[in-house]
């Protein structure tokens, strides 16, 4: 038998144990529930394995595409779930989720195969993503230090547009967006938490991609505005929530593919005579929004130059380069509490084309290709912080 002042010393020993709780952030790439057969009559859409063969009619077209993507999935999904499973997060945001019974399959069929007892709390609200893919965040009861992890209110705000935040720009009328339309190509998910009774607003993001050229211009460039408009939306509803002069005190994260980046590595040279690899920096970007006046913190760049890239991307041997697209940004006071908290980075699934930096290369998981199957494009990105 315990008695009273047995069971109130082992709740204040509890209570004294520091709040600690691992955050992970993953573009987990199409997980999707549904068969996309456009590429029949738009070649750019359809996989490069299917234009090897000869297909007669739309009806083949299909059964060839279904046959392909579920032999494809499978060995996705187990490198997505190899991932997932060794950030060990408590809390796992994820980006391009088709809807929440995708996540559950996933869930259910792939990682729960990995780390047993696992996320039983799934949060997606559908977003504004013409193609269906959401953001979403999976939760664990308790963190590994056994602290509760508590939801309290759970907010979309895929419906706000450039109208309701004052923030339409004439540059975005150059690329054709309208003063009415929504400024969240997907949402900015809140979610405000209570972690072993301490308060963490958490924010997850997906902004949009660099994909598409216009007028022969860098579509990095002719997409950044925007971004640009997501980004300084983010801001504004993080300083609805705190008060402009209380966010800085407050216990924020956000999270997210932000699909921009204020440096990169570029890549020279080939495997026969080595790699170079070259720090850039890119001033035109819509993270200034939030680096700007020290409003929100950037923990991958408490790693090395070289070492903080979630993405390689190329379109041959010409254009090559290291980028970070992944984030999880904090608020100057979490930063502050947590000065030696580095985030890790996994890459164990990233496929064998990818080059990495001299020192970097980590043993991949088992039956990961040249350039598929792979875990996704991303790397997740993880860390460890204190409340």
């Amino acid at each position: 038998m315990i008695s009273a002042q047995g069971e109130q010393a082992r709740d204040n020993a509890s209570a004294e144990k520091p709040v600690l709780f691992t955050l992970a952030t993953f573009n987990i790439e199409n997980l999707m529930r549904r068969f996309d057969f456009t590429g029949y009559r738009n070649e750019s859409r359809q996989d490069r394995s299917l234009q090897l063969f000869e297909i007669d009619n739309e009806a083949q077209y299909r059964l060839l595409e279904q046959a392909r993507m579920v032999a494809h999935t499978d060995d996705t999904r187990q490198l997505s779930a190899l991932s997932i499973a060794q950030t060990r997060a408590d809390i796992l945001c994820l980006q391009e989720v088709d809807d929440l019974e995708a996540l559950n399959a996933f869930e259910y069929g792939y990682l729960f195969k990995m780390v047993g007892q696992g996320y039983k709390h799934k949060y997606l609200i559908d977003g504004n993503d013409s193609r269906g893919i959401d953001v979403s965040v999976m939760m664990r009861d308790t963190t590994k230090s056994g602290h509760e992890i508590e939801l309290v209110k759970l907010e979309s705000n895929a419906h706000l547009t450039y109208q309701d935040l004052g923030i339409y720009d004439p540059v975005l009328a150059n690329v054709g967006i309208e003063a009415h339309e929504r400024v969240f190509k997907r949402d900015c998910l809140m979610l405000d938490l209570r972690i072993g009774g301490k308060p963490l607003t958490l924010f997850v993001s997906h902004f949009k991609s660099m994909g598409g050229v216009r007028y022969g211009q860098d579509p990095k460039l002719t997409t950044l505005p925007v971004r640009m408009a997501e980004a300084r939306a983010v801001r504004m509803i993080i300083e609805k929530r705190f008060g402009r002069e209380g966010a800085a005190d407050a216990s924020w994260v956000i999270c997210g593919d932000f699909n921009d980046y204020y440096e990169k590595v570029a890549i020279s040279g080939d495997q026969w005579d080595g790699y170079h690899f070259t720090p850039v920096q890119e001033p035109e970007n819509c993270l200034n929004v939030f680096l700007e006046d020290g409003f929100a913190v950037n923990l991958v760049e408490r790693r090395p130059e070289l070492d903080r890239w979630t993405l390689y991307h190329t379109r041959g041997p010409q254009e090559r380069h290291l980028c970070q697209l992944d984030y999880i940004w904090a608020s100057p006071a979490l930063a502050q509490r947590n000065l030696q908290a580095v985030p890790d980075i996994i890459r164990n699934g990233q496929p064998f084309r990818t080059v990495f930096p001299k020192g970097q290369d980590v043993a991949r998981f088992p039956r990961i290709g040249w350039d598929r199957p792979k875990a996704s494009d991303h790397c997740p990105v993880a860390v460890t912080l204190e409340l």
